[in-house]
């Protein structure tokens, strides 16, 4: 048993039918060193946060309470923490991959956030004149988001790939992320606040099309551990209360100060509140007694925030946020109970957390949303002012009518789609190589093949399993085994 464990514990500096190696600690060096360069070269601080900002203040007749940081760092807060500990979390419901859930995602967050201010600053922040990049606060909340895209995609390959495979994807899902958010934002100028469509409709496919490339047919070697145990969807549900409780300033971070700010985050807390109910109602219809399902609760309960993302800050008005909540949570939970069997038996596709369910079909129907609203906005409800300012109809988008902007909402929609599914694919055969290190298809979803565990759990025998995170239990098989196993 003891050398079973160790083979396990080494495969992933292994590569399979190569003599070639790429270890983690050598990509970890190498990365920083070059992150260290690269911001010495590019990276500066914005007036806001130099040292010059007293003179720029005096200049500008401004006070310190001025600073955006006293606007930006509550929100920045708030979406630090999803980041690292609501993504973390909710990763942890494999009952022998909580480690990897919550390890390998502090991990790609802080290698992602470093290439994301450096992404993003060439499109958004470079000063031509100096050729610098200078950041602030709102510089750091755009990077947690552009990282935000490649956990989504993590979610669709969690534990099945190596950490060092985990970097690649996060390495060109950033780029991919920072050219479409270009191509969405500034040159379609869509208005995508809370990021359904450059975040989580994006990160989704490019993390389905990446496992449908990697697609395993022999993953069922590992189905006594593709499943949770009470413990593990306990602290899962931790990650889904910290998603939700903050999303309301996930989706209101950016946003303009004042009414938009205020509208992003009554918009979202309304989403979402209405997702959690028809979430409990569906999923307890759906169940042969009545109970509900753990899987349900932790994943599409925040649908509604996520189809919130592009429509948060227009004039949807409260019940229109109930309505989108409540489409969500029935759209997302059905997605658990029937699509997500479908797209691995038919598509071939193996989503270990269902983000088809819970960030790209929320994500589409939020962009689409968004077109519409968009589409239907009129002086009379916003304002001249109000109309200009919310969808930003100035300089050479001065005459853009609210149809037109809301065709560009539904193009740059499809446009995430695209990123996603066409990125994600030439990334996909990128990581067929045989040289990162991946675990066998019997080693699956286990933390031993990467970690050092506590000596009371490794090489533990199969655990009787609770849940498969992908199949809706069958509370009359479920028991019967229990009680023969008991006997």
């Amino acid at each position: 048993m003891g050398n079973v464990a160790q083979c396990c514990k080494d495969y992933w500096c292994r590569p399979k039918n190569t003599n070639v190696r790429i270890s983690l600690p050598a990509v970890c060096v190498v990365w920083q060193t070059a992150m260290i360069i690269l911001f010495g070269v590019f990276i500066r601080y914005d007036d806001e946060s130099d040292t010059h900002w007293v003179e720029h203040r005096k200049h500008e007749n401004l006070s310190d309470i001025e600073n955006d940081f006293y606007f930006r760092y509550p929100s920045f807060q708030d979406v630090h923490v999803m980041i690292f500990v609501g993504f973390g979390f909710l990763m942890t419901f494999l009952k022998r991959y909580s480690f990897g859930g919550v390890g390998f995602n502090f991990l790609i967050a802080s290698f992602g956030l470093q290439w994301a201010l450096l992404m993003q600053g060439w499109f958004h922040a470079l000063d031509h004149t100096t050729g610098k990049i200078y950041i602030g606060v709102e510089n750091l909340i755009n990077a947690d988001f552009c990282v935000a895209g490649c956990l989504i995609a993590y979610g669709a390959l969690l534990g099945k790939v190596s950490p060092v495979q985990l970097m690649v994807i996060t390495l060109f899902g950033i780029t991919l992320f920072a050219v479409e958010e270009h191509i969405i934002l500034s040159l379609l100028h869509c208005r995508d606040a809370g990021g359904s469509m450059v975040i989580h409709t994006f990160g989704g496919y490019y993390g389905l099309a990446i496992s449908w490339v990697l697609y395993r047919p022999n993953l069922h070697q590992s189905k006594r551990l593709n499943g949770s145990n009470y413990h593990s969807d306990v602290f899962a549900m931790i990650g889904t209360l910290y998603l939700w409780m903050f999303w309301p300033s996930f989706n209101s971070a950016i946003t303009d100060h004042g009414d938009g700010q205020h509208r992003a985050a009554i918009n979202t807390y309304l989403a979402l509140a209405s997702t959690v109910l028809t979430t409990y109602a569906v999923s307890s219809l759906s169940a042969h007694r009545g109970k509900l399902d753990m899987v349900h609760i932790q994943n599409a309960t925040l649908a509604g925030g996520v189809a919130m993302g592009t429509a948060a800050e227009f004039m949807i008005q409260p019940y229109g946020a109930l309505i989108v909540g409540f489409c969500c949570g029935l759209i997302s939970t059905l997605g658990y109970l029937v699509f997500s069997p479908f797209m691995e038996k038919v598509l071939k596709i193996q989503d270990t957390c269902g983000v088809h369910n819970l960030h790209a079909m929320p994500g589409v129907i939020g962009g689409f949303v968004g077109a519409i609203v968009a589409a239907a906005a009129t002086e009379d409800v916003y304002g001249k002012e109000g109309l200009i300012n919310t969808f930003d109809f100035e300089g050479a988008f001065a005459n853009r009518t609210v149809g037109t902007q809301g065709g560009f909402q539904a193009a740059g929609t499809c446009v995430a789609i695209a990123f996603g599914i066409v990125g994600g694919a030439a990334v996909g055969i990128i990581l067929r190589l045989p040289i990162w290190g991946d675990p066998a298809d019997d080693n699956c979803f286990d933390d031993e093949v990467y970690w050092e565990l506590p000596e009371d759990e490794e090489s533990l025998p199969p655990i009787l399993e609770y849940n498969n995170h992908m199949v809706t239990k069958n509370p009359d098989v479920s028991e019967s085994n229990f009680s023969v196993e008991q006997s």
